[in-house]
């Protein structure tokens, strides 16, 4: 009988008029929300790099002089520039620039959007919504490091090296090939990637500039194309203009070679003092040598972790001390610096993990499995890890003996493909 009752008063017609009404005021309010929600979303935006300027202890008007000077020298994510003296080809980078779009003839647009930016991140920070959760982590472009080219160790990337790496992926990370892509389309993404890291390292050089100024230049960066480009531009720049002339000259592989004995030789050398490669890939090659230490991307992060905690330390110890006016203003300061610089850190930076050697009885090699490919890695070592370079230790040619050794690994009888093998086999070796 209640639920008849109840029935009956929700039919009623003044029910209804207050039921019209409610309704009236909901739509009153989510038709306007919806019209916001429907507009278009905010423009992309560099996101400046936040671990460097607490590192450099900035002030917010120093970073916004930088953020401006970026900006009207490298424009934004959505329109790019780049002048003239960096070289770069502006028509590839409006191609890899933008939202994901289609222009009028029906070529897509937006490219390193649709493609990189949920690793890499739109500044190419490595941050992107994906990266948290990849090991290793995406490349952070900003400080001009690559890991894998066919220079030597200090020297940038070639044209050709970037491309091969977005053609071919990197083997054993997260990093797919784009085969499938145009010749053109790869070009401009590897164009946009040196404009990325371009532009990161005129931002890590402005922000390091301020330790440079005089007094009464009072914390302001001079804006003359004097300083901007001789000072911060022109030596980067110029390092990607003469990437070519980096290029390692490998010595071709001995004709007539007894494989036999060159691997031999090579494994010699694994294990010997002159390259030393036991130390960190282990006496059995499966990276299991060393492997408390960091990439230079993870050690920035790492050192400024441990940084805060340093500080936190003197902090607390200082806070027991009798101190003066003058100190415990300086001491203010300090705090303050220091909860700004772990805040920064927990939400600008991924937490850092250390670097494992290569395993390499797997065969699986990142930058490339052809023996030139190891040949550079061993030969210049791995820019921004802690793969060391074998030039000045090995004789070139003698760099050979080593590549032949490690490419037999996977096939020795202690190795992946030799664990098949039966037992009674591995005992007549």
């Amino acid at each position: 009988m209640n639920n008849v009752i109840a029935w009956r008063n929700v039919t009623s017609p003044l029910f209804k008029a207050r039921t019209k009404n409610l309704l009236a005021v909901v739509c009153g309010i989510c038709i306007p929300l919806v019209a916001v929600g429907c507009g278009q979303t905010p423009a992309a935006s560099f996101r400046l790099n936040l671990v460097e300027s607490s590192k450099q202890r900035l002030t917010s008007s120093q970073e916004q002089q930088v953020a401006t000077i970026l900006t009207a020298l490298f424009g934004t994510p959505d329109e790019p520039l780049a002048p003239p003296e960096i070289g770069l080809d502006n028509a590839k980078l409006k191609l890899a620039a933008g939202p994901v779009r289609s222009d009028i003839v029906g070529r897509k647009n937006g490219l390193y959007r649709e493609h990189c930016s949920h690793c890499h991140g739109v500044t190419g920070d490595g941050m992107g919504p994906t990266a948290a959760f990849l090991n290793p982590y995406p490349r952070d472009y900003r400080p001009g490091v690559f890991k894998f080219k066919s220079t030597e160790r200090a020297d940038k990337p070639t044209h050709d090296d970037l491309v091969m790496v977005l053609r071919n992926g990197l083997a054993g990370s997260s990093m797919p090939s784009f085969a499938l892509l145009s010749d053109a389309k790869i070009e401009a993404l590897a164009e946009y990637v040196k404009y990325l890291s371009i532009r990161g390292e005129v931002e890590l050089g402005l922000m390091r500039a301020y330790f440079e100024l005089d007094d009464e230049d009072q914390g302001v960066l001079p804006q003359s194309r004097e300083f901007l480009f001789e000072e911060i531009i022109d030596p980067v720049s110029e390092m990607w203009a003469v990437a070519d002339e980096a290029i390692i000259d490998v010595p071709d592989m001995p004709s007539g070679l007894d494989m036999v004995a060159s691997i031999a030789k090579g494994k010699e050398l694994f294990y010997g003092n002159k390259a030393n490669c036991v130390k960190c890939h282990g006496v059995s090659g499966l990276g299991d040598g060393q492997a408390n230490d960091y990439d230079d991307w993870n050690k920035v992060v790492f050192q400024a972790h441990k940084t805060v905690e340093g500080a936190a330390e003197q902090a607390e110890k200082a806070s027991t001390w009798e101190m003066s006016t003058e100190e415990r203003d300086e001491y203010r300061v300090e705090l303050a610096w220091l909860d700004r610089f772990e805040t920064v850190l927990d939400g600008n930076a991924l937490r850092p993990r250390t670097i494992r050697p290569r395993n390499l009885r797997q065969g699986v090699y990142r930058g490339g499995m052809r023996p030139l490919d190891l040949y550079y890695r061993i030969h210049a070592g791995i820019n921004g890890a802690p793969m060391p370079a074998a030039k000045g230790t090995v004789p070139p040619e003698e760099i050979w003996d080593i590549v032949n050794y490690i490419r037999s690994l996977p096939y020795d009888f202690n190795g992946t493909l030799g664990a098949d093998r039966p037992m009674v086999a591995r005992d007549r070796m």
